[in-house]
């Protein structure tokens, strides 16, 4: 183990990691203050949850305190993020770990007004954290001058390509000064991130803490086989009987996120739903709600498998398999941070299995399959705890009385000395049916008796081109 007071970091920055109760630092913080420090670039990989944040915000602070602070709407160290969240999160670091240095920060995303940032931004900032849209929205108007930045890192960079940002991305490049260092931090690496390092990295110094794209062995991961219709009820379940208070429930849409959080809170569960149609005070009233917990259930979209930090998060649990396997090792790295342990379950229908295959292929090993808690071995159904919740009814097809009788009526008319299908004179009042006005009824069958009125919800087809004796007859 490494002790923060071994790194080279000043008085300041090494009393507030005391207040936050740290006293060693992690690998990926071990190895990557020293190098930040000294002013080399740097490409760095670990699992998510293992202190990337701090490793980079640290030295970052550190370096700017040295120097002359931010005036005219200019900028010194520059932090890049893919989502709101996370974004959010950096900033609260920054802040934490910062607060006894005498510099200015500021952070910056879409889904607020632009008006309080560009205000915030007026007389410069020591440190801007931002995502990439919103900060070219903030240069086109002006607002923020790129042209000094001494500190460019660029956060959960896999995940910026994968939402599309590489274009926004070289845009905010070409705004950057040439002499600056770079800081690139990410949970996983793929071939095209490296591939961009190369006409951005200066002899930049590679650390690698994990084998690329593994999960932490802190995290408990399970996969429970069920059927796609009963995973409502299994999470239910889990949720209830388990006495789980704090549980972060991951789908694939925004409905699906919707929907599901409003099945709960008809259990009885609270929760809320987050995701890129909500608006963003929805959002971090709903995730300040559930990190104090008055929410039991968060549901959300990918949008909240980076940039959650949430300390001590006891369960993550998949409804549904993301469609990216790398999103997976993102989602249970929400819980078993820190080195605390965590569980992660995944409910895997048989629509699901190639995903899980492929989630197994990229982790290079098996995920653990076990029987639902409350099924018994070689059972199929539930045990009776879910058995007394009554079954769905299927809806009944309503009769249409009055609208059958008139397709009758449109019959065409049979010739003289035809007979109907079952073999009644032209004329006759077939045998079997009841007849109008409680005629008796020759076949001996019972049959209820039609009646003319429409129902409530019906209305009657017109007869227009009915013959009027038909008409008559029909009454």
């Amino acid at each position: 183990m490494t002790a923060f007071s071994t790194l080279g970091l000043i008085e300041p920055l090494q009393s507030a990691v005391r207040e936050k109760g740290y006293e060693n630092a992690t690998p990926i913080q071990a190895q990557s203050i020293p190098v930040i420090l000294a002013g080399r670039d740097i490409l760095a990989a670990a699992q998510t949850g293992t202190g990337k944040t701090a490793g980079f915000t640290l030295p970052l602070l550190q370096r700017l305190v040295e120097g002359e602070p931010a005036k005219n709407r200019s900028v010194r160290a520059l932090v890049l993020t893919p989502t709101r969240e996370l974004a959010a999160q950096v900033a609260e670091s920054v802040a934490v770990y910062g607060k006894n240095l005498p510099l200015r920060s500021a952070v910056v995303f879409g889904g607020v007004s632009i008006n309080p940032q560009m205000m915030k931004l007026r007389g410069g900032v020591d440190i801007l954290v931002a995502t990439p849209g919103r900060l070219l929205d903030l240069q086109g108007q002006r607002a923020v001058d790129l042209s000094k930045v001494e500190i460019l890192v660029l956060d959960e960079a896999d995940r910026m390509l994968d939402m599309g940002f590489i274009h926004d991305i070289k845009r905010i490049l070409k705004l950057l000064p040439q002499s600056r260092q770079n800081l690139l931090f990410s949970a996983t690496f793929s071939d095209e991130i490296r591939q961009l390092t190369k006409g951005l990295l200066h002899d930049p110094v590679s650390i690698d803490v994990a084998p690329r794209n593994t999960t932490t062995t802190l995290v408990k991961q399970t996969v429970f086989q069920v059927d796609k219709s009963d995973k409502h009820d299994i999470l239910s379940y889990m949720v209830t009987n388990g006495g789980w208070e704090q549980v972060l429930v991951f789908t694939r849409t925004k409905h699906g996120a919707n929907k599901l959080s409003q099945q709960l809170e008809r259990d009885g569960i609270t929760s809320a739903a987050i995701h890129g149609n909500k608006s963003q005070g929805a959002r971090t009233r709903a995730l300040a709600d559930f990190k104090n917990g008055a929410v039991r259930v968060l549901v959300a979209t990918d949008i909240a498998a980076r940039g959650l930090d949430i300390e001590q998060l006891p369960h993550v649990v998949n409804f549904e398999l993301p469609n990216v396997p790398e999103d997976y090792v993102h989602r249970i790295g929400r819980t078993g941070r820190a080195g605390a342990t965590g569980e992660a379950i995944s409910l895997v229908s048989p629509e699901e299995r190639k995903l899980q295959i492929d989630i197994e292929r990229l982790l290079k090993r098996k995920l653990d399959v076990q029987p639902v808690p409350y099924f018994e071995p070689g059972e199929k159904k539930p045990m009776p705890v879910l058995d007394d919740v009554p079954a769905r009814r299927p809806p009944q097809q309503q009769r249409r009385p009055q609208q059958q009788q008139q397709q009758q009526q449109r019959r065409p008319q049979q010739g003289a000395g035809a007979r109907p299908a079952n073999g009644a004179p032209a004329g006759q009042r077939p045998q079997g049916r009841s007849r109008p006005n409680g005629g008796a009824n020759t076949s001996g069958r019972s049959s209820p008796a039609r009646t003319s009125a429409p129902r409530g919800d019906e209305q009657p087809m017109s007869n227009d081109n009915v013959d009027p004796r038909q008409r008559f007859r029909s009454r």
